[in-house]
């Protein structure tokens, strides 16, 4: 008889936990139209940041390959002509591909690029159909042009731009 009662109660306790959770408010999100917001360490989609005037931040020193652990980037650099300028200074990166199937979105690839040229943004809506797709290019990883800048390549005057890294500043605290 004293199984039956324990079951009985466990029954009773069951039931009670579903009629209290009836008056709770409930805390579904309808994902599609909202998107909730992510914290500010959120590390999500990688993506290749520009300059002001047009030209590509990155300047294909393959630091963040060399950084990377999961070996999921993969850089080629070219050098830039004043006739054809893609970055400042000397090279630019012509091929620059990150498989996500690889990448375990560690941020030393952010942490190692002299330019802050990638970073991990906020986007978290990452899916593939097919093993291709999950190939980002520098196409799909590059930002749009600025307002006021031109697309690159661009045609610079001779020793315009001599160094691939800017001046940095002091922090001041």
């Amino acid at each position: 008889m004293v199984p039956e009662l324990a079951r009985v109660q466990e029954i009773l306790r069951g039931m009670w936990v579903t009629f209290r959770s009836m008056f709770e408010k409930p805390v579904t999100i309808q994902y599609p139209e909202v998107k909730r917001p992510v914290k500010s360490r959120f590390r999500g989609r990688h993506v290749l940041h520009r300059y002001d005037n047009g030209l590509e931040k990155c300047i294909g020193c393959s630091l963040c390959a060399a950084a990377c652990p999961a070996n999921a980037i993969f850089v080629e650099a070219a050098e830039n002509t004043d006739e054809e300028r893609y970055s400042p200074g000397e090279r630019y990166a012509a091929t620059y591909e990150i498989n996500m199937l690889r990448c375990i979105y560690c941020g030393f690839c952010e942490d190692a690029c002299p330019t802050q040229a990638i970073t991990l943004e906020d986007q978290y809506e990452l899916s593939f159909s097919n093993r291709a797709d999950a190939i980002y290019t520098k196409e799909k990883l590059l930002l749009p042009v600025p307002e006021n800048g031109q697309p690159t390549p661009q045609k610079t005057p001779p020793g315009k731009f001599t160094r691939s890294v800017p001046k940095m500043e002091d922090p001041k605290d």
